[in-house]
């Protein structure tokens, strides 16, 4: 009787990898020593997976009241708390002002600043006022998130968009799969393509193939375009009219 995917274990993952690899043949059982190695190799593949936003299912928006203060934090148990510290921020974070009465609170896009590079350019960098920009620093363990001008305290509720914890290592080779049925095949590819490599065997080009079909069904599904809109400098605003000293 065929395993539900959703009730596949890490193990029985593993299994698959190692005979689509062929370091196993059908009927034949891997050392513990296989097994463990593959699931340490599985967990790295699932940390890289964890940075592509487009093999990851789920952005998660994190809140945090102003305060004030010119940095935040971004962590286990920080101002913004998420278990696994962000490697960067999405499009899509905004502030929020406090002094409407709810529910006709209004927000406010904030625009990413992606290097220290750009955030160095701002001039007085202590300045509270309305909130335009947003620049992320990644440290680690904890992550910094300053936001400029400066939100004042309580005023703003300051909201970042980051890609969700939802590729996490596996504790051990009895844990369930837990993942949208379409990871499976994707993840046992692609670690079996790793373990033709880890056990020096020649290069498959049929599973490399069959490998990148299945993560570009994840990638698919998890596919989610924001509408297309012209930076605002490059927009002109009309044609000057000489004669009536008016735009048009």
């Amino acid at each position: 009787m065929a395993t539900p995917l959703d009730a596949f274990t890490v193990q029985q993952m593993i299994s698959l990898a190692l005979k689509d690899a062929g370091v196993i043949g059908v009927g034949q059982t891997a050392l513990a020593e296989d097994n463990n190695d593959a699931l340490t190799r599985l967990n790295m593949i699932m940390a890289q997976w964890a940075r592509k936003r487009f093999l990851v299912y789920q952005l998660v928006n994190l809140v945090k009241a102003s305060t004030g203060a010119e940095t935040y934090s971004v962590g286990p148990g920080q101002d913004f708390d998420i278990a696994v510290r962000p490697d960067r921020l999405e499009n899509g974070c905004f502030f929020r002002q406090l002094i409407q009465s709810s529910p006709n609170q209004v927000d406010y896009p904030l625009e990413l600043l992606e290097s220290w590079e750009d955030y160095n350019r701002v001039v007085l960098k202590q300045l509270q006022t309305f909130p335009m920009y947003v620049f992320y620093d990644p440290g680690y363990p904890n992550a910094t998130v300053r936001f400029w001008p400066v939100p004042q305290a309580s005023i703003y509720e300051m909201h970042i968009l980051v890609k969700g914890n939802v590729l996490t290592q596996f504790a051990n080779l009895a844990t369930k799969f837990g993942l949208p049925n379409e990871y499976f095949l994707a993840l046992e590819l692609t670690l079996a393509e790793n373990l033709r490599t880890a056990y020096r065997l020649p290069a498959d080009p049929a599973l490399s193939a069959r490998a990148k079909e299945a993560r570009e069904v994840v990638r698919g599904a998890n596919t989610a375009l924001a509408r297309l809109r012209m930076p605002p400098e490059m927009v002109r605003p009309g044609i000057y009219n000489p004669y009536s000293d008016q735009i048009n």
